[in-house]
């Protein structure tokens, strides 16, 4: 990590996505840049310290989380927006979306860009509107109360708030700043966390249904298996399923000929993307059943045995993926836990 010549963090280090000026870089972000690939010629001239810098700028371009359109991301991003435009000059009768699954499924990756997708073509459509905060992202504290889940609004909007300050004047202080500034979407990230079966988690879920009723914004939920967690169950639980759109994200699957196809694809869109100078285009292709084994089909996962390896490649010298650099990447325990190596399998077994 570099420390800038005053010997302070840079700012996007600074200030995580839950904040103001977290959101804003994220939104003013583009894709980066992919590192020019040298020639050859010019490869092989460089100096001890100038391959140290070239080699860091591919490593670190490798290991940003490069966003891949996968079929849930699509399926999200186009029920957001159909909300959002239902929803557009309603007070009563708004619907939310709620998204759902196993970690590594993308959930929090898909509801931070549609939030992004609805603040720039809200700015687009009507620029130069300040003290605007179109987007306000949370992530649900541990055994939160209604107090904490305002504080984590107040936090992101640059509200100060102090340890005396009651509950309910923490809650209108920024449901009123969120009318202002016009809030038009509120993503609330780790729902899961909030748990319906405890009193304080009613209170909790009662805090948010107050924003919900009293803010004229889209409302994004995402959580672990929601489901499971009886995020749907009791009075609250129902409150919450007659208000909101549910979308489920899932692992790859494998077993049909459009399931390995579309697991190809993501494959070869993360492999397009590597900058080594020895891989052969469509090596990881044609290991694709082997990535899915390993990977049970989390994208998440995927993300990191593919950029490791090319790291690892990087660093060998090498230059390019081999089914070595690959097998030595461990990954999270949920993906390790699922995969039975080959010698392992029963016949017939995956």
């Amino acid at each position: 990590m570099s420390i800038d010549a005053m010997g302070e963090l840079p700012a996007e280090v600074r200030h995580p996505l839950a904040t103001k000026q977290g959101w804003a870089s994220f939104v003013a972000q583009i894709n980066p840049e992919p590192p020019r690939l040298l020639p050859a010629e010019d490869w092989t001239r460089l100096t001890l310290f100038e391959r140290e810098l070239y080699n860091e700028a591919r490593q670190d371009y490798h290991s940003a989380l490069l966003l891949v359109a996968t079929p849930d991301i699509k399926r999200i991003i186009h029920t957001g927006t159909k909300l959002i435009v239902n929803n557009r000059g309603k007070q009563l009768g708004r619907r939310g979306l709620i998204v759902s699954g196993a970690s590594g499924t993308g959930k929090s990756t898909s509801i931070t860009q549609l939030g992004k997708k609805f603040q720039i073509e809200l700015e687009r459509r009507s620029p130069g509107v300040r003290d605007r905060i179109p987007v306000v992202y949370i992530v649900v504290p541990p055994d939160a109360t209604p107090k904490m889940l305002a504080t984590e609004m107040a936090v992101f909007l640059g509200l100060p708030t102090s340890p005396r300050d009651s509950p309910q004047s923490v809650t209108h202080t920024v449901a009123s700043v969120m009318r202002r500034v016009g809030t038009g979407m509120v993503l609330v990230d780790e729902i899961h966390r909030i748990d319906l079966a405890t009193r304080q988690g009613k209170n909790a879920s009662d805090q948010l249904k107050y924003f919900f009723d009293t803010i004229s914004a889209t409302f994004v939920y995402a959580g672990l298996d929601l489901d499971e967690h009886g995020m749907f169950s009791g009075m609250r639980g129902r409150q919450i399923a007659g208000r909101f759109i549910p979308v489920n994200t899932m692992p790859f699957t494998h077993r049909t000929a459009q399931d390995k196809q579309d697991w190809a694809k993501l494959v070869a869109a993360m492999e397009h993307a590597l900058r080594l100078h020895r891989h052969q285009p469509g090596t990881l292709v044609e290991l694709e059943g082997y990535l899915h084994d390993r990977t049970g089909g989390m994208i998440g996962s995927l993300d990191q045995l593919i950029h490791e390896a090319a790291n690892d490649a990087i660093n060998d010298g090498s230059e390019k993926i081999t089914k070595s650099h690959l097998d030595a990447v461990i990954l999270d325990i949920a993906a390790q836990a699922q995969f039975i190596p080959p010698r392992q399998r029963r016949p017939g077994q995956r």
